[in-house]
């Protein structure tokens, strides 16, 4: 064989392999391509922080908002020391629309997330969309399969330094505190992520964010601020409540473990019983502003997937509190530097 006709035979098995690895990678690809698309739209279209300022027709209540983002970003980075972007300089006016639906999967008589795999961040247990009907055709493909099944609307969302995020209009309609903790829950993620390990990443994230935004609060209205007392009484409420949603998931966990071997019917039942009981008891909780009407369960129960969101985002919580204080003498920085040594950005 000629050197001519070894060559041609090289690109003709390069190509069919490339072929081949796009064909079988398609669906993943395609999903890539029309996030990549999604989030570009948004990038493409949002404005400086001053030209929003400056526009007469930007809500003057959302500009109040505004104006203390670069504080809390600023903040974020000195006194913690979050990775630097040009994250948040921006602003995306949503219109009163949302942007993103995120959709989840469990197993159904275990509370073990479906996972979906990416490239460089690994497993994943959320799958998010820029078109509704395309977040609703992966929910009925699930359900479909058998699958505990939820989509949520994500207040903000963080793309890891590969785009640049910007504010969003409905991330203003937060008091302050909750405003603080979401920027700065986004920019630890850009700082610390570690792959396959997104229980730990939004544990992390959500520990360190909600423990400094009350120190941000402190600093910019003080602690006896009406800001302050506001964050307090959410923050009070919200651990309530998902400290009461966890429990009920061990409560599950423990049930699951008895009904290996029973029927489907059986194991269904069971579940559901012990699901309303947990929804009957949020009545016991004494919450000063967050209000749980559990008539909004009446029709649709919670589910595994439910219940695996609460835990996503608070289940090592008390770990962290207890390393802050124990190995960081409380020192919110140290602790963040300690983690970016030890687990290098993606």
């Amino acid at each position: 064989m000629n050197y001519g006709s070894r060559m041609k035979k090289i690109f003709l098995t390069a190509g069919a392999m490339l072929v081949i690895v796009v064909a079988w990678n398609w669906s993943l690809i395609s999903y890539g391509v029309a996030q990549g698309m999604g989030q570009f739209k948004i990038i493409v279209n949002a404005r400086p922080i001053e030209e929003v300022l400056n526009d007469p027709e930007f809500p003057d209540s959302l500009k109040q908002k505004l104006a203390i983002v670069e504080e809390i970003r600023r903040f974020a980075i000195d006194s913690l020391g979050l990775k630097d972007t040009e994250n948040y300089k921006t602003v995306f006016d949503q219109k009163g629309q949302e942007l993103m639906w995120v959709v989840t999967a469990s197993e159904p008589y275990q509370l073990k997330s479906f996972t979906w795999q990416f490239p460089v961040v690994g497993k994943v247990p959320y799958k998010g969309f820029f078109e509704i009907e395309k977040a609703q055709r992966e929910l009925e493909t699930l359900k479909s399969q058998g699958y505990d099944v939820g989509v949520r609307n994500p207040g903000g969302w963080s793309t890891l330094g590969w785009f640049t995020d910007p504010i969003l209009s409905g991330m203003l309609k937060r008091n302050e505190g909750d405003l603080a903790s979401l920027i700065i829950h986004e920019m630890v993620h850009a700082t610390v992520f570690v792959k396959d390990s997104i229980d730990f990443n939004e544990n992390l994230a959500s520990f360190i964010a909600d423990t400094a935004a009350f120190d941000f609060i402190k600093w910019k209205y003080g602690p006896q601020s009406k800001e302050y007392q506001v964050y307090l009484d959410e923050t009070q409420d919200h651990a309530k409540y998902s400290n009461h949603i966890m429990r009920g998931s061990q409560s599950l966990d423990s049930l699951y473990g008895l009904l290996h071997g029973e029927s489907e019917e059986f194991k269904q039942a069971r579940k559901e019983e012990m699901i309303k009981k947990i929804v009957a008891s949020m009545d016991t909780l004494t919450l000063k502003e967050f209000k749980i009407p559990t008539s909004r369960f009446n029709k649709n129960l919670p589910n595994n997937d439910y219940f695996l969101a609460y835990l996503r985002y608070g289940s090592k919580q008390d770990n962290f509190k207890a390393e802050l204080h124990e190995k960081f003498n409380g020192n919110l920085r140290l602790m963040v530097k300690s983690y970016e040594k030890r687990f290098p950005f993606l």
